[in-house]
């Protein structure tokens, strides 16, 4: 049973090195503030990349059992695995997006993954698949339109919709949906976003008017979720701010969003010693004491995801106070300078959590290495435990 310190932020269980905490209830807050916001579109709920580090089959079955009715996956390994969970198609969609030659299309099929598509080598693949298993595809055909990543460019769209069209025909595949991504949603008033609407809007209406009747047309991602609503259209995909996090943090915080951060990493101090001043600390000794002073050792490094980059800007609460990582991040490890106060070795180190009792949030580990929000999630690896609170099931 999960219990609170002093700041009101979850304990380490007993015993534990360090731990994630994953606050379900903060999710269901997020997805229902989230759709509140669309008023209309369905909401799908991305899980990729292990869910942002939240632990992608733990999010994806609280988001199902709140009536979100579409999964966002990149890879198609990450699609099979919530299908292989017990997610099934009568439950939700799931769309998997960045496939490569070779790729499980079979398995896909089998599993009832929709699939995109943004260049021609991918539905020949597709569509040998489905001869192969007599399964039909259920296709989303990416525009490039602007972003220069995945997704078809202007010029090949004709090609692609013209062959995706021939294998419907031949009751090979459906193309249920249309779809493109943002480059610069999280930059209100960038010009990209405009040419990108409407370069979408040309890419729409020319696959309608060649006969493609999508079931959903989607382009939003979480910056556009939140500020722009031309951009909605049947469809909106929730990444970061599903997770409680601000993607555009130089516009409002979380809570301006109505939105709360799930996650909260926690270690406990493995040792706390005196040190003259003029100690080096850490490799290389880029930190020196400047007088007699403590030290907390806290045993989490950059083989558990913490930045190298945090070395000598990282913050973390201990008692109460922010203090910052002191000297090099190591692999397992890293020291804080506790300017002689002597903590009980281990007292927790909350490195990041919602901020509402003084804490540190990913964002400000984000701007300590110069980086953002969702690499210091996304990079929590699986030697940190997740504990999951709040759940409906619990």
């Amino acid at each position: 049973m999960t219990t609170a310190n002093t700041t009101g932020t979850a304990v380490l269980a007993q015993g534990a090195r360090a731990e994630a905490t994953i606050d379900l209830a903060a999710l269901r807050a997020n997805l229902a503030a989230l759709r509140a916001r669309t008023d209309g579109p369905a909401l799908m709920a991305v899980v990729k990349a292990d869910a942002y580090g939240h632990g992608a089959v733990r999010c994806a079955q609280e988001a199902v059992a709140a009536g979100i009715g579409w999964l966002g996956a990149a890879m198609p390994e990450e699609a099979l695995a919530l299908r292989a969970a017990g997610i099934g198609p009568e439950q939700a969609r799931i769309l998997c997006w960045l496939w490569t030659p070779g790729g499980p299309w079979q398995q896909a099929l089998c599993a009832a993954v929709d699939v995109s598509v943004s260049a021609r080598w991918a539905l020949d693949e597709l569509v040998a698949a489905v001869r192969e298993t007599g399964v039909p595809g259920r296709v989303h055909l990416k525009a490039d339109t602007g972003l220069g990543r995945n997704g078809c460019q202007p010029h090949d769209w004709p090609d692609l919709v013209a062959a995706a069209l021939r294998a419907q025909a031949e009751g090979l595949i459906e193309v249920v949906g249309l779809w493109s991504h943002f480059a610069a949603a999280d930059e209100p008033g960038h010009p990209s976003i405009q040419a990108q609407l409407d370069s979408f809007e040309t890419a729409l209406a020319y696959a309608e008017r060649a006969g493609v009747r999508p079931e959903v047309r989607h382009l939003a991602n979480s910056p556009a979720t939140l500020l722009l609503p031309a951009s909605h259209y049947d469809l909106v995909r929730t990444g970061l701010a599903m997770y409680g996090l601000s993607p555009v943090p130089e516009v409002g915080t979380p809570a301006d969003f109505g939105l709360r951060p799930v996650m909260s990493l926690t270690a406990r101090l493995a040792l706390v010693k005196t040190v003259p001043g003029g100690h080096g600390v850490s490799y290389g000794h880029h930190y020196t004491t400047s007088g007699p002073t403590t030290l907390g050792l806290v045993p989490v490094g950059y083989a558990d995801g913490i930045p190298r980059h945090a070395s000598g800007t990282g913050p973390v609460l201990i008692g109460g106070k922010w203090r910052t990582v002191a000297g090099r991040v190591a692999m397992d490890q890293f020291v804080v300078d506790l300017g002689g106060d002597t903590p009980v070795v281990g007292e927790e180190v909350l490195l990041f959590g919602t901020g509402e009792h003084g804490e540190p949030t990913a964002e400000d580990w984000g701007r300590a290495c110069g980086t953002i929000s969702y690499e210091i999630i996304t990079r929590i690896g699986a030697r940190v435990p997740r504990r999951y609170v709040g759940s409906t099931s619990s």
